[in-house]
Parts: C-alpha cells; sequence; structure tokens
C-alpha cells in the first residue's frame, strides 16, 4: 500500500482505504494546457483519493474526477459518480514518469463503501 505521509501535510480525518478504481481525471497541467487522463485510484475514502499521473499537476490545481461504476464491461444498475477535487500533495516522478498526487473533493463526497483490498 502507498504511504502518502509529509509533515506538511495536515492530518486526514478518516482513513483511506487501498482500493484501484477506475478514473477519469481532467483539467489543466501546470503550464495550463487541458488535459483528459484514464487512471486509477491507489486509495480513497469519502473526502479524496490518491492516483498515479504522467502529467504535471500543480499544488492547488482544480480537477474533475469521474468513476464509472461497470460491472464485466455492462453498466450496472448504480450511477457513475462524478465530483471536482482540489490537488493536496504531489509527490515525485518515478522511473515510469509518473508521480501520485492527493486529491480532497470539492464537489460531492464518496457515499459508497469498499473493503481495503488488503484485508484478509
Amino acid at each position: 500500500m502507498l504511504q502518502l505521509s509529509s509533515s506538511k501535510m495536515p492530518q486526514r480525518s478518516e482513513r483511506r482505504i487501498a482500493v484501484r478504481l477506475p478514473l477519469k481525471v481532467s483539467g489543466r497541467d501546470a503550464r495550463g494546457m487541458l488535459f483528459q487522463e484514464e487512471t486509477a485510484s491507489e486509495n480513497l475514502c469519502q473526502n479524496g483519493a490518491a492516483f498515479f499521473t504522467r502529467f504535471d499537476v500543480p499544488l492547488g490545481c482544480d480537477l474533475e474526477i469521474h468513476i464509472p461504476f461497470t460491472q464485466f464491461g455492462k453498466r450496472n444498475e448504480e450511477t457513475d459518480f462524478a465530483t471536482h477535487g482540489r490537488v493536496v500533495h504531489v509527490g515525485k516522478y518515478d522511473t515510469a514518469g509518473e508521480r501520485v498526487i492527493g486529491v480532497q473533493f470539492t464537489g460531492p463526497r464518496f457515499r459508497r463503501m469498499f473493503r481495503s483490498e488488503t484485508a484478509a
């Protein structure tokens, strides 16, 4: 599980769950260019998420986040989740040219409950 800890980050009020869900993220990068990317969550909670991106996304950047609910390639009866978020953590680039970012939701909160993928 990926840890996002820093002495400069405020303490979270809730625990994030390690779960990989598909995400569609869009916004503007550090140069002001529009981008759209399909990625996956590393962890999430009702108030935020962490995921890898190949774009240079600065702290404070506002993003649109969409989590489609699909099962076996078909839509199930749940509606997709869409919200806005603000980047509150930016990690260093890894060898694949991606970095993990942490986003605090500023729009609707994520209400679906999941069990951690690392749970026995």
